[in-house]
């Protein structure tokens, strides 16, 4: 059975800048795997790249043995992928915006019906589904948009940031929400994020990234053991030299 996730020696420039320089890893299916590292360490563009967004200056990406480059239309019908600030329609409501995005999936009434009560579930807003999305908070926003990008059953996952800016209830109840949606759909989540915190509660497996490389990989809890740290971010801090 092919990866989740294949990625070798990935390079992608813009103008004289190298964003992602070599970047190799591995995501099996049904794992969340975490890209972690500051701002600007290369995470959403590699995202994006697995995601058919972007293409690469080199290197090569599989996502569930299809090429991400010259099969990207059989890539894009695999995965959902999530912005870091992603919006939704203004004036839809919370249930139209479900079920015009599903309708994109979807060719049958039936299978758009189901995916857009799969997507009410998810969101968990019950009533507030029926008010323009305009009216919601950003919390309310990144449920919707969390549901929109899960309601499908992707084979693959791809958040990015998925609880940026959130407070620490409604980022809380997000991960949670990924994590548990993940093991019983067997889903497969590749998330980005710079809280570590965050990462080493939800993640099976990591790659710490930066300066475009990915520097370190393993489980969250066996990369604090190995670098004599506390939590994974003193970890990470102790791989890149800064602890």
């Amino acid at each position: 059975m092919p990866k989740a996730v294949f990625v070798k020696d990935l390079v992608k420039e813009f103008s004289k800048r190298r964003a992602v320089d070599g970047i190799s890893l591995e995501v099996d299916e049904g794992e969340v795997f975490g890209l972690i590292g500051p701002n600007g360490a290369g995470k959403t563009t590699t995202l994006r790249i697995i995601a058919t967004i972007i293409k690469p200056t080199s290197g090569q990406v599989l996502v569930c043995g299809k090429d991400a480059v010259r099969e990207s239309a059989e890539v894009r019908r695999l995965i959902s992928y999530l912005p870091e600030e992603a919006g939704a329609y203004q004036n839809l409501t919370g249930i139209e915006y479900l079920r015009f995005m599903a309708s994109f999936y979807y060719g049958s009434e039936d299978e758009v019906k189901a995916a857009v009560e799969e997507g009410v579930r998810i969101s968990a807003l019950g009533e507030r589904l029926k008010d323009k999305s305009s009216t919601y908070s950003k919390g309310m926003k990144r449920r919707l948009q969390l549901a929109r990008a899960l309601m499908v059953k992707p084979r693959l996952a791809i958040l990015d940031e998925p609880t940026s800016g959130l407070d620490v209830t409604h980022a809380f109840q997000l991960r949670r929400l990924i994590k548990e949606y993940a093991e019983r759909n067997r889903i497969t989540v590749l998330l980005s994020s710079h809280n570590m915190l965050e990462v080493e509660k939800m993640c099976d497996r990591v790659a710490f990234i930066n300066a475009g490389r990915v520097v370190e990989s393993g489980k969250p809890g066996d990369l604090v053991s190995k670098h004599g740290a506390e939590t994974l971010e003193e970890a990470f801090m102790k791989v890149v030299g800064f602890a």
